[in-house]
């Protein structure tokens, strides 16, 4: 997992070259995932993180203030890809409802890309202050307009009926993060394309409009 070139840190790392900085603390951070998804967040130490990176304890200190920083950065990495991804996967995409499958699609697949970072925030956001959780809550609030926008326009254009744009965004989201969050249910009986299809035939499908099935059947049957 690379995490995204905009995560907003301001560690203070005593390496000066940014594409080393970069390069390591990639690495630290996959360990630091690694280690406090198997372990939890409080059992974790640096010395684990560090033993499973391959570096020194004083080296992660380098680049990292102390395991809540750390942990801190980590849990960005998932949302600040969605924010870096999700336009790139849907640039080419112009119609509401291939929008919005286009959103849910690629949600779905980053979080596949990194489901340890998101089963990692369930559990584990609730172990950082309030003024870093708001941090994270500022991020998710963002990535929420990826679904608010096209389910909007669907709405509009009169091919999803009118609803509770909030709660439907939410709900999306929330069966996007279940491949990660069940993924010990859901990976050995549905490929991520097939997971991606009973969602939809879920969650969109019975919204639509007369002419929201009639483009549905035409596109997307």
């Amino acid at each position: 997992m690379v995490y995204p070139d905009n995560v907003d840190d301001q560690l203070s790392s005593s390496v000066s070259n940014p594409k080393l900085v970069k390069r390591r603390r990639e690495l630290i951070v996959r360990s630091a995932i690694t280690q406090f998804s198997e372990k939890g967040y409080y059992k974790t130490t640096i010395q684990d993180i560090a033993r499973d990176a391959g570096f020194s304890q004083g080296f992660i200190y380098q680049y990292f203030k102390d395991k809540e920083e750390l942990l801190f950065f980590a849990l960005q990495v998932v949302l600040r890809k969605y924010i870096e991804e999700i336009p790139k996967r849907v640039s080419t995409t112009r119609h509401p409802l291939d929008r919005l499958c286009a959103t849910i699609t690629s949600y779905c697949q980053i979080n596949d890309e990194a489901r340890d970072a998101t089963v990692l925030a369930y559990r584990s956001s609730r172990s950082l202050p309030k003024e870093k959780r708001q941090v994270l809550q500022k991020l998710e609030e963002e990535t929420n307009q990826f679904f608010h926008a096209p389910l909007a326009d669907a709405i509009e254009s009169g091919l999803i009926t009118e609803l509770n744009t909030d709660l439907m965004v939410y709900q999306y989201i929330h069966f996007c993060h279940g491949w990660a969050l069940k993924y010990w249910h859901f990976g050995s009986r549905y490929t991520m394309d097939e997971y991606i299809r009973g969602g939809l035939q879920i969650l969109v499908r019975p919204f639509l409009t007369d002419a929201g099935r009639s483009y549905w059947e035409k596109y997307h049957a």
